[in-house]
């Protein structure tokens, strides 16, 4: 309410100042109207006549002051100027700028002849007007660049080839695969003693779980490690079998094992046990109508599109995907055959990018694929793959899902276009293999490809190898180890190489700078040290049901109780030591007062008896004879006469008759 009335008072305000304004009104009227306004407005000193203005004199006037102005302060300046670079340059003066009556100024024009008037003080001399600047600098907005500045665009040439070079080698480093190997530097996780067979590293980079030939599974979180670089779990899934293969699911949240029985198994991230495959029937022969795998498994991998699918093969001579959620039955099975229609072993197998094919190595030196909605017949084949005989230890999709590469038991390493599946791309041979898992993987950019090479003990290093993806030429090493190279995993989220060895390490290579968490996390973190069992004089019983009032306050820190018990004499009372002989003081001896104590005791004494025994029982004859207690008296009647004299007395006698010789013989 208040804003509209203040703006009706200020809108009548407004109308009548401008008929105040105007020279017909009349001073009878302004009178009227100034009586009516000192009512309303509560001043007077309305009704006198308004003062004009000739804002076009004024605008000319105010021009004309601040040209003579600005010509004033540039001569002043043009005159610093001439003192200063008198002597070390020469510089071009210009026409001083005319000044008219209307107040333009006239300047000079460019080189091209174009005549232009300017508004506004005139440019210092030194500096080129935007009129005077060439036609690639049109664009450039703002005020004159300041006298000795360059742009970029007019620099020197060494600039520009400095300039050049530095992209060049920036493109160079966009261009070369080699500079994106993490290899800078490396940490080395103790599995074990034996050979490192299994690696897998979930989706997020932040756990590894690396499984080998001593049965362990070992769980390793970078986030939660330390210097020391120890596990936080250790397990055998499968007592005495060695492990295999271990692959997360593309969720992280389940890890698939397998290892060298029939059965394999799906584990949550903290090794506890979610799904056991079933086994099949051994006595069956057509594979197709047992429930699972009857023979020793060789691989398994994850569906890379669904979270509930994965993969095995076994020696069975079948491939089957099971589901998480029906562990009563495989859910289709995949027979590889060799060219005469017979059984043939598969040794690995993987799902293509797309998850839409199937492929295995098998044992006889085929390749085999087929559709995943399909298995009764492959879709790609190729019979002469690697050497009948020798194991094909992986397969690896690239990430454009179009090259397919494989490591065979041959020592080879070639490259397949699964479009033209007849004849490989590239071959590379001389690759040593010991292992049946041995494998190799995509680098993250798809433009190189890893794989590892086995050695014999003390005969040289185990190597990490790159190859080019189109020629497989190589471009780059690392020595690991002194031992063989079996598994390697490039994270592609991390940038970062995982390692499994034949002597029980697994090695993580990053770079600083490249690579991303996992490694880094646990490196920066300083060793904790070993904690000393602090022992209480007096034990702590804990009552957990106890009333508040009754219930024992639990001190919080083990030294302080130890300070206080070390106050207390009856605590701090050095233990009196063990009595030896007889006990003095009321305390007894050292061997206690029990029979057991007494036996233990006297069990290590010599009572051997080096008298005659007939002597020995004859000292109690003469007791027995003249006090019969116990067994004579019921014998009394039939019990005959003692000899044991009459016999000692014949020997003594016949001991006399013999001569010397013979009784030092006797």
């Amino acid at each position: 309410m208040t804003f509209i009335l203040k703006e009706a008072v200020a809108s009548v305000t407004v109308d009548v100042l401008v008929n105040m304004a105007e020279p017909g009104s009349d001073a009878g009227n302004s009178s009227k109207d100034g009586g009516d306004i000192s009512s309303v407005m509560g001043f007077s000193g309305f009704g006198k006549k308004a003062r004009t203005f000739d804002l076009d004199a004024m605008f000319e006037q105010t021009r004309r002051t601040a040209i003579e102005r600005s010509q004033r302060v540039l001569e002043e300046r043009q005159q610093e100027e001439m003192k200063e670079s008198s002597g070390c340059r020469n510089v071009n003066q210009k026409e001083k700028p005319s000044t008219s009556t209307a107040g333009k100024v006239n300047t000079d024009s460019d080189s091209s002849g174009s005549d232009s008037e300017l508004i506004g003080p005139p440019v210092p001399p030194g500096l080129k007007s935007r009129t005077d600047e060439d036609e690639d600098d049109d664009d450039v907005v703002g005020p004159p660049l300041p006298p000795g500045y360059k742009h970029s665009s007019t620099a020197n040439d060494g600039s520009d080839d400095d300039d050049d070079e530095m992209n060049e080698d920036d493109d160079d480093d966009d261009d070369n695969p080699v500079k994106k190997i993490p290899d800078t530097h490396e940490i080395t996780l103790q599995h074990g003693s034996k050979t490192v067979s299994a690696l897998a590293l979930d989706p997020s980079g932040a756990r590894l779980v690396t499984g080998g030939y001593d049965y362990d599974v070992k769980f390793w979180d970078f986030a939660g490690m330390d210097a020391a670089l120890l596990a936080f779990r250790s397990l055998q899934p499968f007592e005495c079998h060695q492990i295999r293969s271990l692959q997360y699911s593309m969720t992280g949240d389940v890890i698939l094992v397998v290892a060298g029985n029939s059965q394999a198994k799906v584990l949550d991230r903290d090794g506890f046990q979610v799904l056991e495959c079933v086994k099949g029937d051994q006595y069956i022969v057509d594979m197709a109508n047992t429930k699972g795998h009857t023979a020793m498994l060789n691989d398994g991998c994850w569906h890379p599109k669904m979270k509930e699918e994965f993969l095995t093969c076994s020696n069975d001579g079948t491939v089957r995907t099971w589901d998480l959620n029906s562990e009563k039955k495989h859910k289709s099975v995949f027979k590889p055959r060799s060219l005469q229609g017979k059984k043939v072993t598969p040794t690995c197998c993987t799902y293509s990018r797309d998850g839409k094919l199937i492929a295995a190595g098998c044992q006889d030196g085929t390749i085999q694929i087929w559709d995943r909605n399909l298995s009764v017949h492959t879709k790609f084949h190729c019979r002469q793959a690697h050497t009948p005989g020798s194991d094909t230890s992986c397969l690896a999709f690239s990430y454009d899902g179009v090259t397919l590469a494989s490591r065979g038991g041959d020592d080879t390493l070639k490259t397949w276009d699964i479009r033209n599946f007849r004849k490989p791309l590239s071959v590379v041979t001389g690759l040593t293999s010991f292992f049946p898992m041995t494998d190799c993987c995509f680098s993250p950019d798809d433009k190189l490809l890893v794989t590892g090479t086995s050695v014999k003990k003390d005969e040289g290093n185990g190597k990490l190898l790159f190859f080019e993806r189109e020629s497989l030429n190589k471009v780059y090493e690392i020595d690991v180890t002194n031992a063989s190279v079996v598994r390697c995993l490039w994270h592609p989220k991390l940038n970062q190489i995982m390692v499994g060895t034949g002597n029980g390490l697994a090695k993580v290579y990053y770079d600083p700078v490249k690579s991303q968490r996992g490694a880094k996390l646990c490196v920066v973190k300083s060793k904790m040290k070993d904690k000393h069992a602090e022992t209480l004089t007096q034990d702590y019983i804990i009552t957990p049901h106890a009333l508040p009032m009754f219930r024992e306050a639990r001190q919080r820190s083990t030294r302080k109780q130890l300070e206080k018990d070390r106050l207390d004499p009856v605590k701090s009372h050095k233990p009196e030591p063990p009595v030896s002989g007889p006990g003095r003081g009321g305390r007894v001896a050292a061997h206690g007062g029990t029979l057991s104590s007494f036996i233990v005791k006297n069990i290590a004494l010599d009572k051997t008896d080096d008298s005659n025994p007939r002597e020995a029982i004859l000292r109690h004859a003469r007791e027995a004879a003249e006090n019969p207690y116990w067994i004579a008296p019921a014998y009394e009647a039939t019990q005959p006469e003692p000899l044991f004299a009459e016999e000692e007395e014949e020997e003594d006698e016949a001991d006399k008759d013999q001569p010397e010789w013979k009784k030092r013989k006797i």
